[in-house]
């Protein structure tokens, strides 16, 4: 996995997480989910680069 996917995949599940905090802490259930979904997206972006890396080796 190269450092910058690795550091995308960080960002979006950071992202997701402050997304997440502040829809819970104003009531936006949207905004809570999004937070949710964003953190799910770099969850697979990661797993999919850790499957990638198994087959070049």
């Amino acid at each position: 996995m190269s450092t910058s996917d690795k550091a995308e995949n960080t960002a979006d599940k950071i992202k997701g997480k402050v997304k997440e905090t502040v829809g819970k802490a104003v009531g936006n259930e949207r905004l809570e989910a999004e937070g949710k979904t964003d953190q799910a997206k770099g969850d697979l972006k990661q797993a999919g680069e850790h499957v990638k890396d198994a087959f070049k080796h």
